[in-house]
Order: structure tokens, then C-alpha cells, then sequence
């Protein structure tokens, strides 16, 4: 088995990496940004967990599948605001996934908010 390039057509890339990778039953995501979806932190958390959906899909996953998220604000300030919309994306998972966030100045292209991901899905759909 070969790591295999996880992509979603038509999205914009801020440098050198590939949007996620998988490989023998994990999926590790590239930070997500969306800084086209608005200037405010609550805008652009729900376009950046908008786009880790997708990429999951594109993979063959669901939200349920990932075991850890890296949460990375421009502004510790901002935490309440990502918290509140993150909840709602976990909702309703059994199992929610570990968490990390932090404060990280000059995230790239000026966004508020990056989330970086990793997911386990069976060996029969990764």
C-alpha cells in the first residue's frame, strides 16, 4: 500500500503540501484554513470545518473518524467565539475527538483560525 494525495478540486493552497494524506488506515489533514469565507472568527471556523469535512469525504470518512484536532488561533480572545461553532461541529460524535488549541501568531494568509486533523478509519475504507 502507498500514501495516497487527498484533495478537493479547485481549492486554494498556501504553499507546498498536499491538503492530507493517507496511508495504511490513517488520515493526517494539512491545517485548514478559509479566509474567503468572511474576516470574523466564527465565519471562517465554519468554512475551515466546511472544508475538513470535504476533505474527510474525499476520503472516504465521516467526522466520527478523526482522533485528534490541533486548533491554532491568531487571537486567544477568539477562543469562545471557534469553541462555540467547534462544539456544534462535534455535537453529536460519541466519541469527541482529543483537542489542542493554542494561540499562533501570523497563521498564513492572515487567517483567524487553523485546524489541522487526524483521523483512523478501517483498513477497508482508507
Amino acid at each position: 500500500m502507498e500514501k495516497q494525495a487527498i484533495t478537493i478540486p479547485g481549492a486554494k493552497l498556501y504553499g507546498p503540501y498536499t491538503p492530507g494524506v493517507k496511508f495504511n488506515g490513517i488520515v493526517w489533514l494539512s491545517g485548514q484554513i478559509d479566509v474567503d469565507s468572511g474576516n470574523d472568527i466564527t465565519s471562517q471556523t465554519i468554512g475551515t470545518l466546511a472544508k475538513i469535512d470535504a476533505l474527510l469525504d474525499a476520503a472516504g470518512l465521516t467526522r466520527d473518524a478523526i482522533c485528534f484536532a490541533q486548533v491554532l488561533l491568531d487571537d486567544i480572545n477568539d477562543f469562545a467565539a471557534m469553541n462555540d461553532v467547534y462544539g456544534k461541529w462535534v455535537e453529536n460524535m460519541k466519541v469527541k475527538p482529543a483537542r489542542a488549541a493554542f494561540e499562533a501568531g501570523a497563521l498564513p494568509a492572515g487567517a483567524k483560525v487553523e485546524i489541522v486533523v487526524q483521523a483512523i478509519g478501517s483498513n477497508n475504507n482508507v
